[in-house]
């Protein structure tokens, strides 16, 4: 059958994927070519939320994991790769807000029910167009298990996880010092932040001593407007400059509060003049020095980002305003010492880009101390492998040093807390906690919810534990780890065997990638003028283990051209051969050299090149090494075999050479499969290969 004189993947690609999906393989129950002795290869795709469309970095993780799949499926693995999204809590809850905005609609206006059926609808919309999505990249994802971390048996699942940890007393409602988005009006943890470098004033503030009014203690401090909750001054014990004042108590001036001096080993000497203002309600770490002090905690913002009603002449300014103005107060007084220029880092919210406010909140959390335990167990161990192994440390350092989760947020969209409003009982519905879970308790569940869990599913007893995760470093502590110990904690058994950090995709000048900063680049439109083929070549090539890739249109373009040099490759292989030939279809090396002697003699050193490929391929997929295993296929076919076989063998028309032409592509072709699934299952289609099956579930060569 002779190949079109190009190849058009526009034409191709939707009409092979139809063909692989309706064909049932990519459902583990129907696949065609299992080995019994192999076991299953399972893995759970990290879920996209549903805010909209994929990026770059989706497709290149999506692309590693197509890879895997592909590749087990092939070499006779029962092979499942789950699908499905996240509801993903407030960033949908912001997406659509923004919507709506556009409309002149605000949450508010429509009410917390109708604003989720707003949310419902997004989902319809997106979700699919997610799905559609992965389809387009050539992700071979088994469909008919598409799941979503808010359908009802995962709901099912987050309702009883979170019972079993109430019952246990591992979680709890306490108020606390707490991550709070003004903007967003909800707490986040400390996970869902970043920081900021910032230059600000840094002022010295002196405190009077009680009883001795022309004596004073002076504070540095980059937030003033705080001192109004102020309850103790705190200074380190083995600071001799404060040895004096031990016992005594200070003044907090413009609420003549009196307060004591305390010693505390967390005050750094080095900082300003080594004493400060401890204000328990706005500052994690004056927090815990009064929790070890027994101080009281007095608010000073509300959740408004301004000044509550206990401070009538600050009332109602903003945080900004109301420092303007209490450091004017303290000039008049005379009691700024000076001021000098600060260079500080200051949280920001990672979703509303906001300053983040510290402050006291009456907050669900979950006790951390035996779960991280298992965790750390589980990965020193080596039970859990990270690749590459750097992130391993990473792991074990957040785990260590972990606090408890901050688990509820006061936002409409998401699992709601399933407890009455007293917090006494699991709620059935009506009446509960007006609260939600934080999106990554749910999500932490994925790997056995998303199989049916907690129920006895024939799927979870048959596909739990799964072999990989595939993700960003950026979500290593957020959920990976998370799921780490939940597997454990719920199942006895570790969720996955292998995590895989894959790079970050950068823009070409090295800047974070953001619709936003006008750097996102969208995979689709690269798949439209280049083809799914291009696009996973492109990504592919460059991932080559580094923490970071400068994204590069160019590899998509050497991609493209590679999937035509591949069809030329055929094209010529197949006019050569003729019309009549039959080609021979060898399970094995061995099985070649049993079949056809003549030709393992004549062609021994070619035989044994494209051998040893295949186990330098397969031993690279299973090293993870996808970057350098692509490139040294891309070397083999364009310039040994096109530019050097290929030429070597134009004039040669002897039934032994087709034999060796034929036998190399037909293994070139499964080689590159995985990698580049839509022209090789295309070129293959066109072979005359006797009892042939779809590329897709074609035996891989082995050694």
């Amino acid at each position: 059958m002779e190949l079109e004189k190009s190849y058009n993947y526009k034409t191709t690609e939707s009409r092979i994927y139809e063909l692989w999906e309706s064909s049932g393989c990519f459902n583990p129950d129907k696949q065609p070519n299992i080995d019994a002795k192999k076991g299953n290869y399972v893995v759970m795709i990290a879920p996209p939320n549903i805010t909209g469309s994929l990026h770059m970095g989706h497709a290149l993780e999506n692309t590693i994991s197509d890879i895997l799949v592909r590749y087990h499926r092939m070499s006779g693995f029962k092979t499942l790769w789950v699908p499905g999204t996240d509801h993903a809590g407030i960033s949908t809850q912001s997406v659509v807000e923004k919507d709506l905005a556009k409309k002149g609609i605000s949450k508010h206006d429509l009410g917390r029910e109708e604003f989720i059926k707003k949310i419902w609808e997004w989902r319809e919309k997106y979700g699919s167009l997610i799905l559609n999505q992965l389809k387009r990249l050539g992700c071979s994802l088994d469909w008919s298990r598409t799941a979503f971390t808010m359908d009802a048996g995962y709901k099912e699942a987050v309702k009883y996880v979170f019972e079993y940890y109430l019952k246990k007393g591992w979680i709890y409602k306490g108020k606390r010092v707490i991550n709070w988005s003004v903007k967003d009006q909800t707490s986040l943890s400390d996970l869902e932040i970043y920081y900021k470098e910032h230059k600000d004033s840094l002022w010295y503030i002196k405190y009077p001593i009680a009883g001795r009014p022309d004596e004073f203690i002076t504070v540095a401090t980059t937030r003033p407007e705080t001192m109004l909750g102020d309850t103790a001054v705190a200074v380190n014990p083995d600071d001799e400059r404060y040895k004096k004042f031990a016992g005594q108590k200070a003044v907090v001036p413009l609420v003549n509060r009196e307060v004591p001096i305390i010693s505390d080993a967390a005050v750094d000497l080095k900082f300003g003049t080594g004493a400060v203002k401890v204000t328990p309600a706005h500052d994690i770490a004056d927090f815990e020095i009064g929790q070890r002090h027994n101080l009281q905690a007095v608010e000073v913002i509300n959740t408004l980002g301004k000044v509550n009603e206990a401070f009538p002449e600050f009332k109602g300014l903003k945080v900004t305003d109301a420092r303007k103005k209490i450091v004017e107060k303290l000039k008049e007084l005379g009691l700024i010492e000076k001021e000098e220029e600060y260079t500080h880092n200051v949280a920001y919210g990672e979703r509303c880009h906001t300053i983040i406010e510290p402050m006291l909140s009456n907050q669900w959390f979950l006790n951390m101390k035996e779960l991280a335990k298992m965790a750390i167990d589980a990965v020193e161990s080596g039970e859990v492998k990270y690749h590459p192994e750097k992130w391993k440390d990473m792991a074990l350092t957040w785990l260590k040093n972990i606090k408890d989760w901050n688990i509820s947020r006061q936002i409409w969209w998401g699992h709601p807390v399933p407890v009455d409003p007293e917090g006494n009982k699991i709620s059935n519905g009506a009446g509960g906690s007006t609260d939600v879970l934080d999106t990554w308790f749910s999500s932490a569940l994925w790997p056995f919810a998303s199989l049916g869990w907690p129920n006895p599913t024939d799927d979870f007893e048959k596909y739990y534990p799964t072999n990989v995760i595939t993700s960003a470093r950026d979500i290593l502590h957020l959920w990976i780890s998370r799921m780490i110990y939940s597997g454990l904690e719920f199942t006895g058994k570790v969720p996955f065997k292998d995590v895989l950090i894959h790079e970050t995709i950068l823009a070409k000048d090295g800047k974070r990638m953001s619709k936003s900063l006008g750097t996102g680049l969208d995979p689709m439109d690269f798949i439209e003028k280049y083809g799914a083929d291009a696009v996973r070549f492109g990504l592919i090539y460059q991932s080559l283990g580094c923490q970071d890739i400068k994204f590069g249109e160019e590899f998509i373009v050497t991609g493209g051209r590679f999937a035509n040099k591949l069809w030329n490759i055929a094209r010529f292989i197949m006019m050569k051969i003729g019309p009549d030939y039959v080609f021979r279809k060898y399970e094995s090396f061995e099985d070649l050299r049993n079949q056809n002697p003549g030709l393992a003699e004549k062609y021994a050193k070619e035989l044994a090149r494209i051998n040893e490929l295949s186990m330098a391929v397969s031993k690279g997929l299973g090293e993870y090494k996808f970057g350098e295993t692509l490139h040294e296929l891309y070397r083999y076919a364009w310039h040994e075999l096109a530019d050097k076989l290929i030429e070597e063998t134009k004039s040669k028309d002897d039934e032994v050479t087709k034999d060796m032409l034929t036998y190399i592509l037909q293994t070139i072709l499964r080689l590159l499969h995985p990698f580049m699934p839509f022209v090789t299952e295309e070129i293959y289609s066109h072979l005359p290969i006797p009892d042939k099956s779809m590329l897709l579930v074609e035996h891989w060569p082995e050694k």
